[in-house]
């Protein structure tokens, strides 16, 4: 039996294991081994580059920044932002909705994470949006919908990912999220509008600049948080690893100290939350780069490449087809898996037909965004299921709905380069 068959067999094997439900590092992981036995790739590289892969200090920030969101949700902060999106709201049709997919763009600007603004977003608006009169499979869908933008305003531990593997500064993709992120919020923001108005849900109150003023005084530590991040790293002042360092180090004083909502027995809770989400991440990150060097071997990127160019030699329709590629294994894969086994293989492509790599990682990244509410996979569905209690079935639907806005705001992403790096020359660094 010749290799490609055998690489075939194998191939079939661990998606079948896949759909089984084994943990997709196990998946890779084996896929791996099996691939490098059979191409005679030598076993103790693996153990040599699983190591290696992980011996950088710039990943320090990955756990920093995870740890970053649960401290501030547990601090209390995450709803203290919340409480200020809604002052500035509420006058408009549907100003709650509005208000919490806000309030997952404030939250994402200090944690980073996808999965964690929905849970905290969700568990907090979600209630008050039920008791507002929205359809409780809506306010659970805006939840969802709204955590996208968790891994594209900055700080994102999924760029620190990409730029580790791409060889690309962590400060320039950061900062290159800025603006993308900001427009995904308004578009699923225009999306909760329309269909709020349309069903005539939530209730208008009149806008008070005193509220508003009161609120912003209540969310000033969220604020100084997003501060913290975004200035440090825009400025040069510190690098990213820093930033998080320091953002972890503001969250915990200001939840012990402070806001008195972190408690010293809950820490090692807190810890072990962040502990445990560390532990998925870093050994995805560490099996990829062994993934890797077995796709360079068996000549994976060239055969894409060759599958792109056989519809033509433009740069929009190898645009055009990265973008669906990463559209479509984000229907069955999370964002980390999307990335770490198609930005190698996408992104040499890309560059080669003149798209800048910082810009290409903003288009590959909000594509892999969407993922999260995309049937069959959809991880933050599945996330706002579990918190809100409602069958994931019925979130779908209205998903489908922002997922249309977010589709027209990843197109002028993807089509107007200058959203993403028109701010990257200020960069000190």
């Amino acid at each position: 039996m010749d290799n490609s068959t055998l690489l075939t067999l194998v191939t079939f094997g661990v998606v079948a294991l896949f759909l089984l439900g084994v943990p997709i590092f196990l998946v890779i992981g084996l896929w791996v081994v099996g691939a490098s036995l059979i191409i005679d790739f030598t076993l103790a590289n693996i153990g040599v580059t699983l190591f290696e892969g992980l011996n950088f200090f710039g990943l320090l920030s990955l756990p920093l920044f995870i740890l970053t969101g649960d401290l501030i949700a547990a601090a209390g902060i995450a709803l203290r932002l919340a409480n200020f999106a809604h002052a500035c709201v509420c006058w408009i049709r549907g100003g709650l909705g509005l208000a919490t997919i806000g309030s997952c763009g404030l939250f994402a600007a200090i944690s980073g994470s996808n999965s964690a603004t929905t849970a905290t977003i969700g568990g907090i608006m979600h209630p008050l949006l039920v008791k507002d009169g929205y359809d409780g499979r809506f306010a659970a869908a805006t939840a969802a919908a709204g955590g996208t933008v968790g891994i594209i305003i900055p700080p994102s531990i999924i760029f620190i990912v990409y730029g580790f593997l791409m060889n690309l500064s962590i400060s320039d993709l950061f900062v290159a999220g800025i603006m993308p992120g900001i427009l995904m919020v308004i578009a699923m923001q225009a999306v909760c509008w329309w269909m709020c108005r349309k069903n005539g849900w939530g209730t208008v109150t009149p806008f008070e600049m005193k509220r508003v003023l009161r609120t912003a005084r209540g969310a000033y530590l969220g604020f100084f948080a997003i501060f913290i991040v975004i200035y440090g790293i825009y400025s040069g002042v510190f690098s990213p690893t820093e930033a998080a360092a320091i953002t972890v180090g503001f969250c915990l004083v200001a939840g012990l100290m402070i806001t008195g909502e972190i408690k010293w027995k809950a820490l090692p809770d807190i810890l072990l939350r962040s502990g445990q989400l560390t532990g998925m991440l870093a050994p995805m990150i560490a099996v990829s780069i062994v993934m890797q060097q077995v796709f360079g071997l068996l000549g994976a990127a060239d055969m894409v490449a060759a599958f792109i160019k056989w519809f033509g030699d433009s740069p929009t329709i190898v645009l055009l087809l990265c973008m669906g590629i990463v559209l479509a294994a984000g229907t069955i894969l999370e964002s980390l898996p999307v990335t770490v086994i198609f930005a190698p293989i996408l992104a040499p492509i890309a560059v080669a037909s003149g798209v800048d790599p910082v810009h290409f990682s903003v288009i590959f990244l909000v594509g892999a965004a969407i993922g999260f509410i995309t049937p069959p996979f959809g991880l933050n569905l599945f996330v706002a299921s579990g918190v809100t209690g409602i069958p994931y079935a019925k979130l779908v639907r209205f998903a489908l709905m922002y997922m249309s806005g977010l589709l027209v705001a990843w197109l002028l992403t993807a089509f107007i380069p200058w959203l993403s790096l028109a701010l990257i020359p200020k960069v000190g660094g």
